[in-house]
């Protein structure tokens, strides 16, 4: 039975006092080790068994499955829960049927489970009988297995392959959404941002437009602007769609050499940035939505502070990786 709003909001405001907050950042200042003792000793974790600084995975694992719980059991409407669980299911079966095609494992690449359970995904790809995965899914492992094809499946574009499932998860995402304004928004937001990122990498129009998930406001046309030869046209090309500073920012680091990470870091952050902006205003399902963004961007936070610290990184620089909270 789906609980009252009242009730969800009640258990949240509970939770919420165990949010690490700005102890992250703090963190950036210790050794791995103390960084380690500091969030066990805060019980962060559900009582994991790690040691260890080396089995820092153990506790994040650990907390990880308690908030998919949660998400199972409180999430206020479908469309909630399949914002933040569907796009498992489409790593999933991408994983699961390229090793299908290729004859590998692959449990060392799968994701932990989102609406559709392991075994679902695998089955179904194993007897070739995709409709009980949903429309969307189904559709896109009906289009790679035939890219791979019996005497084909070494040629297979691995890119190519997960352009077909993000395509498809856009448009799952977009039509479970249909009927949450801010939810939309964001996908559609997300969307184009993505496909931002895609032309500035790619090496011709034809390529990027074969890559594109198209499911926001940005045209393939509008996007093809963005290869003129005339640099100062290019970063004028998204003029007026609300896009201008994302793009200045992507093409300042591209121009220079460096990866496109902090458009990618906007790009994952634009949920929680959003609703940040408006955490005093939270109304209906988006303090639900609020406290998971913020605990799954603490746990990403944990995980990169971890692998920076053993990796004797500085404190600028891990801080610089960090997603917004």
């Amino acid at each position: 039975m789906r609980k009252s709003l009242d009730y969800i909001n009640g258990v949240i405001a509970a939770k919420e006092v165990y949010l690490l907050g700005d102890k992250i950042s703090k963190l950036c200042e210790s050794s791995a080790e103390d960084a380690f003792r500091a969030i066990s000793e805060s019980g962060f974790g559900k009582g994991a068994e790690a040691v260890s600084v080396y089995e820092y995975e153990k506790l994040l694992y650990a907390d990880e499955r308690d908030l998919d719980e949660f998400i199972r059991e409180y999430a206020p409407t479908n469309a909630e829960k399949a914002y933040l669980l569907s796009p498992r299911d489409f790593h999933n079966a991408k994983a699961i049927l390229k090793a299908h095609f290729l004859k590998t494992d692959a449990n060392k690449m799968l994701a932990p489970e989102g609406l559709l359970s392991i075994e679902e995904i695998t089955r179904s790809i194993e007897e070739g009988n995709y409709k009980p995965l949903g429309e969307e899914l189904s559709s896109a492992c009906e289009k790679a297995a035939a890219l791979f094809g019996e005497d084909n499946a070494e040629n297979a574009s691995g890119a190519e392959v997960g352009a077909i499932f993000e395509r498809a998860l856009y448009a799952r995402l977009k039509a479970v959404c249909a009927r949450n304004p801010m939810l939309k928004k964001l996908t559609a937001k997300k969307s184009d941002l993505t496909d931002i990122l895609t032309a500035l990498r790619s090496k011709t129009p034809e390529y990027a437009a074969n890559n594109y998930v198209l499911c926001g406001k940005l045209k393939a046309c509008q996007l093809e602007n963005l290869f003129l030869e005339d640099g100062e046209k290019a970063v004028h090309a998204l003029d007026g769609t609300g896009y201008e500073k994302f793009l200045q920012t992507c093409i300042e680091d591209k121009s220079v050499g460096l990866p496109l990470t902090r458009g990618e870091l906007i790009r994952d952050n634009i949920e929680i940035d959003f609703l940040a902006e408006r955490k005093y205003e939270l109304k209906r399902t988006q303090p639900f939505l609020y406290y998971v963004l913020r605990r799954r961007a603490e746990n990403a936070n944990l995980r990169i502070l971890f692998v920076c610290l053993l990796a004797g990184m500085s404190e600028s620089e891990i801080k610089k990786r960090l997603r917004s909270v």
